[in-house]
């Protein structure tokens, strides 16, 4: 008897210690997965954009105070990839037809930014840009050609991005909300398209409220 009293308060111990591990590692149980936790600590810490200079598909070149007072709904992609940016960028064009229309470009910008800029140059993005219909200007596609300056902003941003011995990256992927004044805002998962695109319309309905 006393051995049963003393095996099931051995299992209790053993039940709460693992409890509170789970409890530290997944952030008061609100992160299941690594990933879940960096955009629950982004979310929670906002970082702002990083003054980087891009170069869009235009050849054109400007930072992130191009898009000042206007939200900035953004995806980190490659064009060599044959994978999962495809289904990315197909997902954001249907965040962008279901966006107000007269949202797009007075209070909302698309921004596609390549992690290859050695091979995206502005001719790639152009030519990259016409599969998905995006029209180079409310949506653009865009590189950042200085290395330092790149890896400065997929720090910030928690974006994971490994090069294979073959060209090809492994990474993580998500939607990116920059708000009116370049803070990291939102992270949202990209397969939800329509609760992506409600998302957008209710920060820029909610910042005409009060106004």
């Amino acid at each position: 008897m006393i051995k049963n009293r003393h095996t099931s308060v051995f299992c209790i111990l053993i039940l709460v210690f693992g409890l509170v591990l789970f409890y530290i590692g997944t952030d008061g149980f609100t992160a299941y997965t690594a990933e879940t936790a960096r955009v629950t600590k982004l979310i929670e810490e906002q970082p702002v954009f990083p003054e980087v200079l891009m170069e869009d598909s235009e050849g054109r070149t400007y930072s992130i105070s191009e898009f000042e007072g206007k939200y900035v709904f953004i995806t980190f992609i490659y064009t060599g990839c044959t994978t999962i940016c495809i289904k990315l960028e197909e997902n954001m064009a249907q965040v962008y037809d279901l966006v107000p229309y007269e949202y797009l470009g007075e209070e909302i910008v698309f921004l596609s930014i390549s992690f290859d800029p050695d091979r995206d140059d502005p001719a790639t993005l152009d030519r990259y840009k016409d599969l998905f219909k995006s029209d180079g200007e409310t949506w653009r596609m865009a590189r950042i050609p200085e290395k330092t300056q790149l890896d400065s902003l997929l720090n910030k941003f928690g974006v994971i991005v490994i090069p294979d011995d073959r060209g090809n990256f492994a990474h993580n992927s998500a939607f990116y909300l920059v708000d009116r004044q370049g803070t990291l805002v939102d992270v949202m998962d990209f397969t939800k398209v329509t609760e992506a695109a409600n998302t957008l319309r209710q920060y820029v309905e909610t910042d005409k409220k009060g106004e």
